[in-house]
């Protein structure tokens, strides 16, 4: 799920904190500026028909489980989520760190380099399973891109509860609207100064469906949509690092490659990374640097675009 791409410290992310705080205070001192008795925005029933109906659509829809995963969602909305766009980089140094591993020492030496992970990736260890079996480079670039997508399918699941859950609420709201008006209409003839105020009360079921929908439904399930989006692309690039790695390409070959997935701004460089004393996993072997003064041969490597 997306906890993948959480950070293990379970850290708050003050951005969405700060959204959330100020689309609700900014809602709450509207109603505060306007309203002379701000309970009348207070409303029992309206929370549980919206909520409940809401609840109750989703799990006629959906398999409970994905309808709890999507529930788990909202509380992890506020978590901060670790940053794919520095992550990038390193996992191109680390494939590549890898090219010139198995050129030293053989394939069997990948098999060693995965166990040294505390939390090895999954998707990782499955793309270094294929390698080692001796897949070719296309067989093993065409798996990986299948596993990619249909993770990515399996863990959007929950996004798609939560629009749905965002569609329903309002339609909810707005049940709750015609039920008490009909209630409202049906008092009329022995009050009718209690129209105004029964129009009012009615019309707050809708208020909470309006509020739910955009306040909370939506903005979790864009949030889950960007995140797996986040992890499918860089999925896509470690399985191109390990389809060339079966192919055993020149590590140069494989950074400029690889590179060309990631913004200029965040290109991996095996010299600068060995000038830098770069830690474990992105050094470059003495044998083959770059001599001085001289600008490392560089492959041409279609250019593609890092997801925003």
């Amino acid at each position: 799920m997306a906890a993948s791409v959480i950070g293990s410290g379970a850290r708050m992310s003050f951005s969405t904190l700060i959204g959330l705080f100020a689309s609700f205070a900014l809602c709450a001192a509207a109603i505060v500026a306007s309203a002379n008795d701000v309970t009348l925005f207070v409303s029992g029933p309206s929370l549980i028909l919206v909520i409940g109906g809401t609840m109750g659509c989703a799990f006629a829809s959906y398999q409970a489980h994905s309808v709890l995963l999507a529930l788990a969602e909202l509380g992890r909305i506020v978590l901060a989520q670790r940053n794919m766009r520095r992550q990038l980089p390193i996992e191109v140094g680390r494939v590549v760190r890898w090219a010139y591993l198995v050129r030293g020492k053989g394939l069997k030496a990948l098999e060693h380099e995965i166990k040294k992970q505390k939390t090895p990736d999954p998707f990782l260890v499955y793309g270094i399973d294929l390698v080692l079996a001796a897949y070719a480079a296309d067989q093993v670039r065409e798996m990986l891109v299948n596993a990619a997508q249909s993770r990515f399918e399996r863990n959007t699941v929950p996004a798609s509860v939560l629009r749905s859950m965002a569609a329903t609420a309002p339609a909810f709201g707005m049940i709750g609207t015609l039920v008490g008006m009909v209630i409202m209409l049906n008092n009329l003839v022995e009050d009718p100064s209690q129209l105004g105020s029964g129009l009012a009360v009615a019309l707050m079921t809708t208020l909470h469906g309006l509020l739910r929908a955009r306040l909370v439904f939506l903005p979790a399930a864009s949030r889950l949509q960007q995140t797996e989006e986040i992890e499918r692309f860089r999925s896509y690039v470690v399985a191109e690092g390990l389809a060339l790695l079966a192919d055993q390409q020149n590590p140069r070959i494989m950074q400029d490659r690889l590179n060309s997935f990631l913004d200029p701004a965040l290109h991996f460089q095996i010299d600068e990374a060995h000038n830098n004393h770069a830690p474990p996993g992105r050094s470059l072997p003495s044998h083959d640097r770059a001599p001085k003064g001289k600008a490392p041969a560089r492959a041409k490597a279609p250019k593609a675009m890092e997801p925003a």
